[in-house]
């Protein structure tokens, strides 16, 4: 029997297992789809434009601020802490909106629930430290899954603490420097990163202010809502999509760039029909393909990254990857949303959202059509030299 406990303990299905678990009830937040609704009601009493303008751009602003550190830290403390941090920050971020009240205080929860994402990088970097390599694939959409299913309800080291902290802490960010440096040499990792920073952006913007659409088009005091089901419903479509991939044979070197055109494209359209639309149905239509395509990608994203770094840096390389995507978030944020800013209406802010998209599938669909015109004049002129 101790045996065979000591097999499974060693095996990839009893980390893989123990994570997704922690990702599962870490994001099952089913009330999460009724925030809108919720801080607009008589409970909070807030204002549409004071939820829109003034609460929810905090979350962008503290998720940008904290990701920095939480991302340099968290291959260094070796993922648990992280992972304990993100659970205390959901605890206060519930706590709070369950019983404070004020503009302020819901920025307070924004704040924390930026912690809560900034943090999420240890989730999705940790199963790669302790899988082999040939695993990465079918262990990245296990893992994506099982925080998406939670939707739809609505060689580790010890960290060392010894003398002269401030002298280790300056050669860890050199060596963290380095390592950056080492990875974004890679010409591949380069541009699955920069689709995931810009993608990203662009996903979460959409995810923020999608409620708010929605009680434009369906104004919750007056309609019938289907917030949760149709997030369930997207939720579960992403968690398919997600699961599908581990199980794909595809060439992702030829068709991967590709993919990340067709794919934005289709992201691009859905955002576009959401703001051409007045019809609620063909809005959460459009939501639903939206959230599909983003964790199809995604999901491939993850994995050929992990496949293809030359060290165990994937906390680093996830984190900064979501940094460069909160930079340009708050640059969104600040330009389109901020009263500050332009303070766009929200249906104007869907169309800005769906240009954005159109840029990025344009970017990748030139960049594919290159790759796979260079690829057959290699094979053409390799099978001329050869007659």
């Amino acid at each position: 029997m101790d045996s065979w406990k000591e097999a499974i303990s060693r095996s990839w299905i009893y980390p893989t297992v123990i994570i997704c678990a922690n990702g599962f009830f870490a994001t099952m937040r089913p009330s999460e789809s009724f925030l809108t609704p919720y801080l607009t009601g008589p409970d909070k009493n807030l204002t549409i434009e004071e939820v829109t303008n003034q609460i929810l751009p905090v979350w962008t602003y503290s998720y940008l601020a904290l990701l920095f550190p939480v991302f340099l830290l968290t291959d260094y403390l070796r993922y648990k802490p992280v992972l304990l941090l993100q659970g205390i920050s959901l605890i206060v971020t519930w706590l709070l909106l369950l019983f404070a009240h004020g503009v302020l205080a819901m920025q307070v929860v924004e704040f924390f629930y930026g912690m809560v994402t900034a943090t999420e990088v240890a989730y999705y970097a940790y199963i790669y430290s302790v899988v082999s390599t040939d695993r990465y694939q079918r262990v990245t959409s296990y893992c994506r899954s099982s925080t998406l299913v939670a939707g739809t309800s609505p060689t580790p080291q010890q960290q060392a603490g010894n003398a002269k902290p401030r002298n280790h802490m300056l050669r860890v960010l050199v060596q963290l420097s380095k390592d950056l440096r080492d990875c974004y040499g890679s010409r591949k990792l380069l541009y699955w990163s920069l689709w995931w920073a810009l993608a990203t952006a662009g996903f979460y913007q959409v995810l923020n202010y999608i409620q708010v659409l929605w009680d434009f088009q369906a104004p919750s005091h007056s309609s019938a809502v289907y917030n949760g089901a149709v997030e369930a419903l997207a939720t579960f479509l992403g968690s398919v999509t997600s699961m599908v991939v581990g199980y794909v044979k595809v060439n992702w070197d030829l068709s991967g760039e590709l993919a990340l055109g067709i794919f934005s494209a289709m992201d691009a359209g859905s955002l576009f029909l959401m703001y051409f639309t007045g019809n609620i149905w063909a809005c959460y239509a459009g939501y639903l393909a939206f959230k599909a395509c983003y964790m199809l990608l995604i999901t491939i994203a993850t994995f050929q990254i992990a496949v293809n770094l030359s060290m165990e840096r994937y906390a680093l390389m996830f984190g900064f990857n979501n940094f460069v995507a909160l930079v340009i978030q708050t640059i969104l944020t600040v330009i389109v949303v901020d009263s500050r800013g332009l303070g766009l209406d929200i249906s104007t802010q869907f169309l800005i959202y769906g240009s954005y998209f159109a840029v990025i599938a344009g970017i990748f669909l030139i960049r594919s059509t290159y790759t796979i015109i260079s690829i057959k004049r290699s094979n053409t002129s390799t099978a001329g030299e050869s007659t």
